[in-house]
């Protein structure tokens, strides 16, 4: 029964991350802005998640600080994803969803400064083989520099808040965080658009189009694969969770390719530098399995 469940997970979690594969294709169909895209995202993804608590009956009660420190943590959410799909618009999916595979070279980083530890040799090798990765990229398909630079800003962001619920997660519900950030998302959202005028003169006035996916990109890609993401991780492991998830940028790539053919066409040069990057990061849970330090 335990091995059944086991499988059943892992597949779910095989279709989730291909799920987040493919919201880089509804950021490139959809025509609106990045900010606007991500207001209605998580402003649909929220009340998703709240229909959901609704039914399932689950406590969304947390203390002061934690509500502040979501709420915050939501702000960083909400820059994450607004590079990410502004770098798409820029440049092209695939060389966007590459740049964020670097979220593994600034969580090396990132992490031991933030919690205080030694950063591990492999870990600095590993960081080495991505760099020259994005140099391969940079230098092959420079025409995308703005994509590159805002597909790697969205990796930092990713991984400064990844690295803060890694903390986080130990005191609260992964659901109940994520909501809380979401909806802190569309908060700080909400104000940035208030101050810039853009909010007063939202009219909803929406192709059917973009309606359409927008409802994908907010349910099924976020809110629906967030859940479907967290309860998988009851059975399997850690390192099991991390190597599939590495398998998004290869998911996201060939959709791409069968979605927009041509316009996802690369320099031999992008996909040297994307096969060490992604390469890097897909082998390196093994190495750490392996020497034990996973």
């Amino acid at each position: 029964m335990i091995n059944t469940t086991a499988n059943k997970n892992l597949i779910i979690l095989h279709f989730t991350v291909f799920i987040w594969g493919f919201t880089g294709i509804l950021g490139n169909l959809i025509s609106i802005s990045a900010v606007q895209m991500v207001w209605y995202r998580v402003m649909i993804a929220s009340i998703t998640l709240l229909v959901y608590f609704m039914l399932t009956r689950t406590s969304l009660k947390v203390s002061r600080k934690q509500f502040i420190q979501f709420l915050f943590t939501g702000s960083i959410v909400a820059v994450h994803w607004i590079l990410f799909f502004h770098a798409i618009k820029v440049s092209t999916v695939s060389v966007t969803l590459v740049c964020l595979s670097s979220f593994t070279l600034f969580t090396a980083i990132l992490e031991p400064l933030i919690k205080k530890q030694s950063i591990l040799i492999p870990d600095v090798v590993i960081g080495l083989i991505i760099i020259l990765g994005i140099y391969l990229i940079f230098k092959f398909e420079s025409h995308y520099t703005e994509g590159i630079i805002l597909g790697l800003s969205s990796a930092l962001a990713s991984s400064l808040f990844a690295i803060i619920n890694s903390t986080l997660v130990q005191k609260s519900d992964p659901k109940v965080i994520g909501f809380y950030e979401i909806t802190g998302a569309l908060f700080w959202i909400s104000v940035y658009r208030f101050v810039t005028n853009d909010l007063q003169n939202e009219t909803f006035n929406l192709s059917a189009a973009d309606w359409f996916y927008l409802v994908i990109l907010g349910t099924i890609c976020t809110a629906l694969a967030y859940v479907a993401g967290v309860s998988v991780m009851r059975t399997l492991s850690a390192f099991r969770v991390a190597l599939i998830t590495n398998l998004e940028p290869v998911y996201g790539i060939i959709l791409a390719f069968l979605f927009f053919g041509s316009r996802e066409t690369m320099s031999i040069g992008f996909y040297l530098g994307a096969t060490l990057i992604i390469g890097s990061i897909f082998l390196y849970p093994i190495y750490k399995k392996r020497k034990g330090l996973a």
